[in-house]
């Protein structure tokens, strides 16, 4: 198998938290993606602080990756507990790069290929113990061809603000690491394939690539209270909205949280949390004063595992039931689902956009999975987005806050503004806003809030539909759930599957037509989503004619392309 090339390697690294897992990770990433490789990553950690298994999973291609893959061809092993936890993955052909000697004598099955790299103990020699993972990492950097000019390009960067001693410290470990493996004898088949050409890219996590998004769009205030997997949406924001002239608040919690937004969206300025389901259950009652007093907000909802306190760390797609119906009475909101890196900026300011529109909340929905994977993306160009404000009152005649209007939009006026002065509540009002509690006043008033959200439709980019003519079978798809969706389809068809994707970003309204035509395209229907409920499902049965097959897992884990592939093949056999 010597010198065959495969340009899609997928890299996993396993230890004890603390011991620089992570960072291997993050700074292979950004070499590959320096070197114009698309990359994918994927990491775990445990929720306690005392530490614990953590894994980060590197992809890189010289082609267009969408998930972190089905499972490794590369394990780089730092403990016995690594090696142990993934045991059962090592299939003939895998290789392995482990720490030796060590805690642990890994038995190595048949078929894999083992590399043996005295990673702590080359370290200690170094006198730099904690340079453990810069040794491993240059290992791999040797065995599976990963840039090392662009490696050593980001480890200076990293450490120069600690001193050259610390960056020489750590490119001396990385060297030894590489003369450590280039003593070996490769006998595995796997490398990182040369890029066609370097891509002027950022790489971003989902979580920081919603802040972004966020400041593309206007953001004025942001107000949260830190919360796993959504704390580095607040991070990324408080590190650059002040520079902007925005204000970031850490409240006491999250209806605080929520009820500072809605002051600030009541003063004329764009508004978001960010938070996670406990947090989002919290929201539920200032999210119904929000639909009802007509005020513009953003809430991220980065949904981990539940229910109650759940899996903090782990992978989920369950809150879309609370999402789209959480709060007493008829309380409407629009729920925008997001799939990559990519999504999270340009979903995020569509949602601002819809706030500022219709005047109502807009939940943005990410997930567990998404929040710490990183991706390569085209440096966005704040030029290119188009921004919404939202309607304000001219000044002429009377100012009624919750004007019945065509298009049940009524103007906003800001504090301050002459004539304009009007009361926003949580109870029912009348036009004025004044409290009105008729019958018909009532009826009125809510059927005014939720016919304005008929068009949202017609403002978000219809649902992409992945294939063409009449399917076998199709699969619908929300959430992070949409990339490994579609590199399972491209397998299926190479396997002469015909089959078809579609791919919804607006879950609420439910865009019932474009549904309705997928499905009228497909002889029958699958529907995969990480929660025990199949949630969407249940809202396509409610609102269209389909009748979607659930496929559901809820282990804290996103799907692989091949469990989706051998899923179909079971329904198709």
């Amino acid at each position: 198998m010597q010198g065959i090339t495969k340009n899609d390697l997928i890299i996993r690294i396993g230890g004890e938290g603390g011991e620089g897992v992570i960072s291997v990770g993050d700074f292979i990433t950004q070499a590959c993606a320096r070197a114009g490789l698309d990359v994918y990553t994927f990491k775990t950690f445990p929720a306690e602080i005392k530490g614990g298994y953590a894994m980060y999973q590197v992809r890189a291609s010289t082609e267009r990756v969408y998930n972190q893959g089905d499972i490794f061809d590369v394990l780089c092993a730092f403990n016995g507990e690594a090696y142990n936890m993934n045991r059962a993955f090592l299939k003939p052909g895998t290789a392995i790069v482990y720490d030796s000697p060590s805690d642990f004598t890994p038995d190595i099955p048949p078929g894999v290929h083992a590399y043996p790299i005295p990673m702590t103990q080359t370290a200690k020699e170094l006198n730099n113990p904690r340079a453990k993972n810069m040794v491993a990492m240059g290992a791999l950097s040797v065995l599976f061809n990963i840039p090392i000019e662009s490696l050593r390009e980001v480890l200076t960067t990293k450490f120069s603000r600690k001193g050259e001693e610390v960056v020489q410290g750590n490119l001396k470990a990385l060297e030894r690491g590489r003369e450590l493996a280039a003593a070996l004898k490769k006998t595995d088949p796997w490398t990182i394939g040369t890029p066609k050409s370097k891509q002027e890219v950022i790489v971003m996590s989902g979580n920081n690539a919603i802040g972004l998004g966020a400041i593309i769009a206007g953001l004025d205030f942001f107000s949260a209270y830190p919360i796993t997997p959504a704390t580095e949406v607040a991070i990324y924001v408080a590190k650059h909205l002040p520079k902007r002239g925005g204000t970031l608040i850490q409240a006491e919690d999250e209806i605080a949280s929520i009820s500072q937004v809605l002051g600030a969206s009541y003063a004329g300025k764009k508004a978001m949390t960010s938070t996670s389901g406990p947090g989002l259950s919290l929201m539920s009652e200032m999210l119904g004063m929000a639909f009802m007093a007509e005020l513009p907000c953003v809430v991220v909802d980065v949904q981990r595992g539940g229910p109650s306190t759940g899996l903090p760390t782990k992978h989920e797609q369950s809150d879309l039931f609370l999402a789209i119906h959480g709060g007493h009475g008829d309380a409407g909101r629009i729920v925008l689902s997001v799939e990559n890196v990519q999504d999270c900026i340009d979903l995020t300011v569509v949602a601002f956009n819809l706030a500022e529109k219709y005047q109502c909340p807009v939940l943005l929905l990410s997930d567990g999975s998404l929040a710490f994977s990183t991706q390569s993306v085209p440096c966005p160009n704040p030029a290119n987005y188009k921004l919404v404000e939202r309607k304000r009152w001219n000044g002429e005649g009377e100012y009624q806050r919750y004007k019945f209007t065509e298009d049940g939009i009524s103007p906003m006026a800001d504090p301050g503004t002459p004539g304009g002065l009007h009361i926003a509540t949580g109870l029912e009002h009348s036009e004025s806003g004044l409290p009105s509690y008729t019958s018909a006043n009532h009826e009125a008033m809510q059927d005014k809030r939720f016919s304005k959200l008929k068009t949202v439709v017609n403002d978000v980019a219809p649902a992409e539909v992945d294939g063409n003519g009449t399917a076998d079978l199709g699969i619908i798809a929300w959430g992070s759930t949409i990339g490994v969706v579609r590199e399972a389809l491209q397998r299926l068809r190479a396997d002469g599957y015909n089959v078809k994707g579609f791919y919804p970003k607006l879950l609420n309204p439910l865009p019932v037509q474009q549904f309705e035509d997928f499905g009228a395209s497909c002889k029958r229907l699958l529907l995969p989503e990480v929660n025990f409920l199949g949630q969407l499902a249940h809202f396509v049965r409610a609102e269209t004619s389909l009748r979607p097959e659930s496929y559901t897992i809820c282990g804290g884990m996103p799907f692989t392309p091949e469990m989706i592939v051998n899923k179909v093949k079971e329904i198709l056999a």
